[in-house]
């Protein structure tokens, strides 16, 4: 894994970044939070510049998931679930997705990031919603920034270690997500409030 992602890097840079995160988060197999490790990883080598990997991987990640929206707009269920098994995007995912997104909401959008097997059927499942890509693309976009910006710092913070992101995932995910679906419910409330606010 470690030699395919170095090859990325080594030949097509930051566009290679871009590429793979639009890939992982319309359905694609490929280890997005590994991906963003290494990268993380190479910017505490020296090897590619943090604030250009951020913009590399939100990019991605922000066309990722509005691509993702698009297709479950323009195309919806039929069409997902025809492709969905091959890119690992089974009925049963959508079904939990789709319950899920009705009890947590559109912050679903930003804690679905953390938690693989949902970062890819956010999109689709708020798109089948009809919820507003306006709407959407604030949560999508924010949880890009924070998404990327979590991997690549803790790849450098790690450093050498970075390989052990793996096991934090699988030890602590339970952690990640109650952590952000506090933070999301949080900025969806005070948005809220703004709202309500701004109309008196």
């Amino acid at each position: 894994m470690e030699q395919h992602m170095n090859y990325l890097i080594e030949h097509f840079g930051y566009f290679g970044i871009i590429i793979a995160l639009i890939g992982g988060i319309v359905g694609l197999p490929i280890p997005d939070e590994i991906l963003l490790t290494y990268v993380g990883y190479n910017v505490f080598q020296g090897e590619l510049s943090y604030i250009l990997s951020l913009l590399s991987a939100f990019v991605g990640a922000a066309g990722g998931i509005s691509l993702s929206y698009f297709i479950g707009y323009k195309f919806g269920l039929p069409l997902i679930k025809k492709i969905g098994p091959k890119v690992h995007i089974t009925e049963e995912k959508i079904d939990r997705t789709k319950n899920l997104f009705k009890r947590v909401g559109p912050p679903l959008i930003i804690i679905g990031y953390f938690i693989p097997g949902v970062r890819h059927l956010t999109a689709y499942v708020a798109a089948l919603n009809n919820f507003p890509f306006s709407k959407f693309s604030l949560y999508a976009f924010s949880g890009a920034i924070l998404w990327s910006f979590t991997f690549i710092t803790l790849g450098i913070k790690l450093g050498e270690k970075w390989g052990q992101v793996e096991l934090y995932m699988s030890k602590y995910s339970i952690y990640f997500i109650l952590f952000f679906l506090l933070l999301s419910v949080s900025v969806y409330f005070l948005w809220r409030r703004k709202q309500k606010l701004g109309r008196v």
